[in-house]
């Protein structure tokens, strides 16, 4: 189970912009309604999903962050799709294909329209930040 395992020993928790050569590169990462059980919910709900926040079951980390997802969903009405990595293969891979090994773990939160990430555990007004585009 250790080669299974994505986390982080010291999460960054700072967010992150990409150059334009890297944004060039991922878009081929955005995602895709109809790849994830959350993208096609999100698909029927008419809204493509463009907040994700990649996770693992057993992740300390990814569990201290769901109260603040909750919080910016109800807040700013907007919807992060949660997408488990640690036991869903193709979830997994979509996460290695935004990724593309900076990050390496989880939690790690993708804003599919500002190409912005956060890699680790955060406080909430950093999530906020992200969500919003600042």
């Amino acid at each position: 189970m250790a080669s299974k395992r994505r986390t982080h020993d010291k999460p960054t928790g700072g967010v992150a912009e990409r150059s334009e050569r890297d944004a060039a590169d991922r878009t081929s990462a955005r995602v895709k309604p109809g790849k994830t059980r959350a993208a096609t919910k999100m698909k029927s709900a008419g809204a493509e999903p463009h907040l994700i926040m990649f996770h693992g079951t057993e992740c300390p980390h990814c569990r201290n962050m769901d109260e603040s997802v909750e919080q910016l969903e109800k807040e700013f009405k907007v919807k992060v799709a949660k997408l488990e990595v640690w036991h869903n293969d193709k979830n997994a891979q979509l996460l290695e294909m935004i990724d593309k090994g900076f990050c390496g773990g989880v939690p790690f939160f993708w804003n599919a329209k500002t190409k912005r990430h956060i890699c680790g555990e955060t406080d909430y007004d950093t999530l906020k930040d992200w969500a919003l585009g600042k």
